[in-house]
């Protein structure tokens, strides 16, 4: 089976000469929830901006369900790879949820009950229908999180990427979240430094540090590897226990 994600050997520096990635391997599943774990300035995120061709690669290729990340393909990797930041106000700007959620499949295209139905489906996959109306500037953050979850889903990416999900999040939301997560579904790639919560929604992690892969493997062997998580500056928090 062709896999939802495949990386080989992508190397990037950015303009100023600093080399971000070394020569990221990765491959993803259909249906797999993998966790990017890693310092910060490992390259996690700059892995993450060549998935649907904000950065382009100095070097190696990147395939999403078989179909290369290159220029003339960027239309439709936009759509298969979904990106949902760590703020949510980077993916919310218009007057109420309902037009926020409407904006990404709009721009692909949809339009008329199509539209209003893919809206609907989003906001309700996330708990978030009955404020289809409301001002996201009145909503709470882990409500303002679901809803830029949903602005993602309403153009229904073959791949989801969450980028720190649960940063600054109360732990009723953050659990709330996680429920919508496992429900989805969905091929899920999750940048995270929240350990627990990548034991919680991922089976398999992979920790990059300086710009490589440097563990890939089941997440709770990962996090149970204490000489593997202090020599690249990761821990869990105080009490947590891998039981």
């Amino acid at each position: 089976m062709t896999p939802a994600l495949l990386v080989k050997g992508l190397a990037f520096a950015y303009p100023d000469g600093h080399q971000a990635l070394y020569g990221i391997d990765l491959r993803v599943e259909q249906g797999e929830r993998v966790a990017v774990l890693g310092p910060n300035g490992a390259g996690k995120t700059t892995l993450v901006l060549h998935l649907n061709g904000v950065l382009t690669a100095g070097a190696g290729t990147i395939e999403v369900a078989g179909l290369p990340v290159e220029k003339a393909n960027l239309h439709e990797i936009r759509r298969r790879v979904g990106i949902v930041f760590q703020d949510p106000d980077d993916q919310l700007f218009m007057q109420t949820v309902g037009e926020d959620v409407a904006f990404g499949p709009a721009n692909f295209g949809l339009k008329g009950a199509e539209l209003d139905a893919r809206v609907h489906q989003a906001l309700d996959a996330v708990g978030m229908t009955e404020h289809i109306d409301r001002s996201p500037l009145h909503l709470s953050g882990g409500q303002r999180r679901r809803v830029a979850l949903a602005t993602v889903l309403a153009c229904d990416p073959e791949i989801l990427v969450l980028d720190e999900p649960s940063a600054n999040l109360e732990p009723v939301a953050r659990r709330e979240l996680a429920e919508v997560l496992l429900a989805l579904g969905r091929t899920t790639l999750m940048v995270t430094h929240d350990l627990p919560y990548a034991l919680q929604l991922c089976p398999r992690s992979v920790l990059v540090d300086d710009g490589v892969v440097v563990a890939d493997g089941p997440t709770r062997d990962l996090l149970a590897d204490t000489e593997l998580l202090a020599a690249h500056r990761l821990e869990l928090p105080f009490g947590f226990r891998l039981d």
